[in-house]
């Protein structure tokens, strides 16, 4: 079987299980772990940022991240297909009481000029003020699209300007920086606050880091034991997260390049697909519906995710090779083109 549901299904290797049993642990919820301290530093080092927190997930980094912007009864604006919106479960307005406006795009690239629109920071006694604005890059639903360093330069300055706070969701920031060459901290202080994530193409089993400043973070540590993310020895996880950024980051390169062969097969098929920058792709399956293209390619040894009535996704990841991946693309081809 062929699994290209998610790169979140990327298994630890030997040498990153090595690294986390050999792992110095601590009690991270008195703060006393050192190799959790460690990652926290590192990360935020590499973002232009001044201290992190260790999570659990993404969505939870996301949450907190967010909150420390957006008070209860204020907004957050992101675009309609952002994770935060669509895949996290509703956690921003039923844990903190944010609520969301969105702008639309078709690939989830941000408008300086859409966000502009929409920026009400200060919207009176009869409307909702905007108190965030949330970007995602690389963008998941748009399909693996990098978000422009202009646009997001621009959006920066318009959200400065306004008071209003900035945060990066950067699942995927590493993909963005390897397929574009822009360093981490360049992306990173543009924003307040920037999440990033290591279980899904960096192929640690567990975490995401949230940076921001170190009072941000220190009020994100409370949030995050308020809503039962605190945790102890958790060390054993961050080994494997400093294990994935000294080996898993420039390789990435070879799951984007899996991504551009998996979408040459479409394409020679008379498929159209639009051409992948990482490691995603974004295929409309025409007058079939997503349910069934998944469940006949599932059949003939593939594994994709509906993302739409009729459209299908397709990751590429560590743990399959550019020929797996070529020939899930033939499979796929066979299914849209016959």
């Amino acid at each position: 079987m062929i699994d290209l549901r998610s790169d979140t299904l990327t298994v630890a290797t030997d040498a990153m299980r090595a690294a986390m049993a050999d792992a110095a642990v601590g009690d991270d919820v008195y703060g006393e772990d050192p190799t959790v301290a460690a990652l926290e530093t590192r990360v935020a080092t590499l973002l232009g940022h001044e201290a992190g927190l260790f999570c659990a997930t993404g969505s939870l980094a996301n949450v907190l991240g967010v909150a420390q912007h957006v008070r209860p009864g204020q907004e957050v604006l992101c675009d309609s297909g952002a994770h935060i919106a669509r895949a996290e479960m509703g956690a921003h307005g039923a844990l903190t009481g944010v609520t969301m406006r969105t702008w639309v795009t078709a690939d989830g690239r941000v408008s300086p000029a859409a966000v502009e629109q929409l920026l009400a920071p200060d919207a009176g006694p009869y409307l909702v003020s905007t108190a965030c604005v949330a970007i995602e890059n690389t963008h998941n639903f748009g399909g693996g699209t990098v978000q422009d360093l202009g646009a997001l330069t621009a959006v920066s300055d318009l959200c400065r300007d306004a008071g209003v706070g900035l945060h990066l969701d950067g699942a995927r920031l590493w993909n963005a920086h390897v397929a574009t060459g822009v360093r981490l901290d360049t992306y990173g202080r543009l924003f307040d606050t920037v999440s990033v994530c290591f279980s899904k193409g960096l192929g640690a089993p567990v975490g995401s880091v949230l940076v921001g400043s170190a009072e941000q973070m220190a009020s994100a540590r409370i949030l995050r034991k308020r809503l039962g993310g605190g945790w102890r020895q958790a060390g054993l996880l961050a080994a494997a997260c400093l294990y994935a950024l000294d080996h898993h980051v420039a390789p990435l390169a070879a799951d984007h390049a899996a991504a551009r062969g998996f979408s040459a097969e479409l394409t020679a098929a008379g498929v159209e697909v639009p051409e992948p920058e990482t490691n995603i792709v974004i295929v409309p399956t025409g007058e079939l519906s997503a349910g069934e293209v998944v469940a006949r390619a599932g059949a003939r040894g593939v594994r994709l995710s509906a993302v739409g009535a009729r459209v299908v996704r397709a990751v590429t990841h560590r743990d399959v090779t550019g020929g797996q991946c070529a020939d899930a693309g033939r499979v796929l081809a066979g299914i849209l083109a016959a």
